[in-house]
């Protein structure tokens, strides 16, 4: 049976302070995460602002990560997909060597590659490691979509690529990939669709939502999986404000910024091309978490 990591997952983001990783803030929010239950950390992926992060820093967070989930029952599935292939292997290798639970790997974005390209990709990654695999499709982003047909052939032929993260928005992909096998974990990916995808056979999500609100998120997934569904469409309902507000603008600018409002950040940064959002926008943001308990650390 295959090795897998799933459950309620944040896409944690990633602090700055002067330019540089804030370590002791970064540090302080994994541990916020573990306290108000989260299944796993997901360190580095887009919500991280991985693609302006220098290696050492990507390196960096994946260790911080692994560090503060060591001897607790928090999961570290790590970010480490890129464009170059090669590259990707050695990030994989990377976050295996370290201690990440398992790997998330973006589809390779720019290039454009074929399926067949896609799935040699995703077959090098997965016979350079032994931790688990979860291919990420995000096709708004990378300009490349992950048919179905390619990651049930990835999913069938290779040990340890067990799911796909599925941010394409698109509820008929989700439904594809379970009519083709009950087997392979569909993770959610878009905040908004959370409790359909779940509700329809996906087995967790990673949430930009539950960088503010883990509890709420881990129990929405929780109660789903265990199959009640009508206590966990309340919590989706209730959701739904702050799901659409972290999405007035890219990710991840709304949900630092509603971060750094609700006090569990001390500076608001970003890496170029990204920057702070609309005066407009911010406003919004705050009336939004006027609605909902934020704790803290």
């Amino acid at each position: 049976m295959k090795k897998t990591i799933t459950g309620a997952m944040t896409a944690l983001i990633t602090p700055f302070k002067d330019g540089k990783v804030d370590v002791e803030s970064y540090e302080k929010l994994i541990k916020r995460q573990i306290k108000l239950g989260i299944d796993a950390v997901v360190p580095v992926g887009t919500t991280g602002e991985s693609a302006t992060l220098t290696h050492d820093e990507h390196r960096l967070c994946i260790e911080i990560a692994v560090n503060e989930c060591k001897n607790t029952a928090v999961k570290v599935l790590a970010g480490a997909g890129s464009n170059a292939t090669h590259e990707a292997i050695e990030l994989a290798k990377f976050a295996q060597s370290c201690g990440a639970d398992g790997i998330l790997s973006v589809a390779p974005y720019y290039n454009k590659p074929s399926q067949e390209g896609l799935y040699q990709h995703y077959k090098a990654i997965a016979n350079s490691v032994e931790i688990p695999v979860l291919l990420y499709n995000v096709p708004g982003r990378t300009g490349c979509d992950i048919a179905a047909s390619t990651t049930i052939r990835l999913f069938n032929e290779c040990e340890n690529i067990y799911g796909v993260k599925e941010a394409s928005g698109n509820m008929e992909r989700c439904v594809d990939l379970l009519a083709h096998s009950s087997e392979v974990c569909v993770i959610s990916g878009e905040d908004a669709i959370n409790f359909p995808i779940l509700a329809n056979g996906g087995n967790g999500v990673i949430s930009v939502t539950s960088n503010l609100l883990p509890d709420l998120t881990a129990k929405l997934t929780h109660l789903t999986l265990k199959g009640d569904f009508n206590a966990a469409r309340q919590i989706n309902e209730r959701l739904f404000e702050i799901n659409k507000i972290m999405f007035c603008e890219s990710n991840p600018i709304p949900v630092k910024a509603a971060m750094y409002i609700a006090g569990l950040i001390p500076t608001l940064e970003y890496r170029l091309p990204l920057c702070a959002p609309s005066n407009e926008n911010m406003k919004k943001i705050e009336q939004t978490l006027k609605n909902y308990e934020i704790k803290g650390f």
